[in-house]
């Protein structure tokens, strides 16, 4: 879990645009983000094999 002072100060407006960065939605995790869902790999694993996310199963071959 990231920490509450990180997640408010990723919230405010950054003086330059290139200190933005993204954050999980759901953990607030800030490495390891997938743009496409707006979350962490990790919170993307997990609702992957809950099959919460339309589209996307576990390989297997």
């Amino acid at each position: 879990m990231a920490r509450k002072a990180l997640k408010a100060k990723q919230k405010k407006k950054a003086k330059y645009s290139t200190r933005e960065y993204n954050r999980c939605k759901i953990c607030g995790r800030a490495r390891g983000y997938l743009r496409k869902y707006g979350i962490c790999r990790i919170c993307f694993r997990r609702l992957a094999y809950q099959g919460k996310i339309p589209g996307v199963k576990k390989a297997s071959w």
